[in-house]
């Protein structure tokens, strides 16, 4: 982001009141705010309850990514982050055809792709899990989606790629050898770093409490994909692996987000990419709209990001089942924005919120943030 004293000092004075709309766009370009939304933001959603999805009866509605990329240009959204299944048919084959469609699809609507995940849990195949699957050929399987995911995001043109293994982890006590699992993960984080790195892209792991597992995932907290990354970049030489996270599976685990990012800066790794939207704590994660929850939580956080000089993209994860996806994206981009400003307020009073932190009592920090938090 582009921090300089002056537009600092200037923000009330351009930015009064909500920002939305051309002032919104003024805002992020002026402090170098990177947004963007997965593909799946601009589409339809499914539950258990809605299997065929809530909009299937409205005829003018598409699921398709080009369609996909069309909303989320009308949101206003600068980035768009896929799943590498959206590029490959339904034998793990790559569709050139496709990544030309997207390829022309994102210069038509002046998108820019940022991250490429790699879909490791939609197939019944990975039921048992994916690079942790107890069966070694599955495992194989698992591995070879996910480096072909490697270089579909070179061809697409993405900065990054991470991994969120949905599928790996245990439902029951006693079902896995915890250690056996996390030698597994370790084995498969290392060669996709590898090839990663070897195309000049970023990778990062996302961490989530549980869910789909009903017990854990391999990956349940940002501290411990912070300590694979560690093992794999020790490995592998440099900083090239780091961490993906992911607001609301911080809220499942109810730790402070904020205190995430400066963890990972102080242990040296890398924070790739980040989603942001809203969950309840220690709930699950509903993937709800950013900044329509403690406020007070999530600039703090936006501070940190500022704080701890975050550089890359934040990327809306949602799944807004009952809401037009343009409207919902649109939405969270705003109220991002507006927790961004605050938080730019508050990191141009960083001096005086140092001496009050410095005393150890909440009241005097409060003081330094409340009026820039309620007016």
């Amino acid at each position: 982001m582009k921090i300089e004293e002056k537009n600092l000092k200037d923000i009330n004075k351009k930015y009064p009141a909500f920002i939305s709309g051309m002032k919104l766009d003024e805002f992020f370009k002026e402090f170098g705010i990177k947004f963007a939304a997965g593909h799946w933001c601009a589409g339809d959603f499914l539950d258990r309850f809605a299997t065929e999805g809530y909009l299937i009866k409205d005829p003018e509605f598409s699921s398709e990514i080009v369609a996909q990329i069309a909303r989320v240009a009308k949101a206003g959204i600068e980035g768009i982050e896929f799943h590498e299944r959206v590029f490959i048919d339904e034998n793990y084959k790559v569709s050139k055809d496709k990544i030309t469609e997207v390829l022309e699809a994102l210069e038509k609507f002046k998108i820019i792709p940022t991250n490429m995940n790699t879909n490791l849990f939609t197939d019944p195949k990975w039921k048992l899990g994916g690079v942790c699957n107890p069966d070694k050929r599955i495992r194989e399987d698992a591995l070879n989606v996910a480096l072909q995911g490697v270089e579909i995001a070179k061809e697409v043109g993405c900065s990054s790629v991470a991994l969120w293994p949905g599928s790996d982890g245990w439902d029951y006590n006693f079902q896995v050898n915890y250690g056996t699992i996390l030698d597994d993960f370790l084995e498969a984080c290392i060669e996709i770093n590898k090839a990663a790195k070897n195309k000049n892209l970023k990778f990062g792991v996302e961490a989530k409490l549980h869910e789909p597992r009903e017990g854990n995932m391999i990956i349940s907290t940002t501290a411990k994909a912070g300590l694979v990354a560690s093992e794999v970049n020790k490995v592998c030489g440099g900083k090239n692996m780091g961490v993906a996270i992911d607001y609301g599976h911080e809220q499942m685990c109810a730790v402070e987000p904020a205190d995430m990012l400066y963890t990972m800066k102080r242990f040296g790794i890398p924070v790739v990419n980040f989603h942001v939207n809203n969950a309840k704590l220690h709930s699950n994660d509903e993937d709800r709209v950013t900044g329509t929850g403690d406020i007070w939580r999530f600039i703090d956080f936006c501070y940190a990001a500022l704080d701890t000089d975050y550089q890359g993209w934040f990327g809306e994860d949602q799944f807004t089942y009952r809401m037009d996806p343009v409207k919902a994206m649109t939405l969270s981009r705003e109220f991002f924005g507006n927790c961004m400003k605050k938080a730019l307020l508050i990191y141009s009073n960083k001096k005086e919120l140092l001496k009050a932190q410095a005393t150890g009592d909440a009241g005097n920090t409060i003081d330094i943030v409340k009026e820039i938090i309620f007016y």
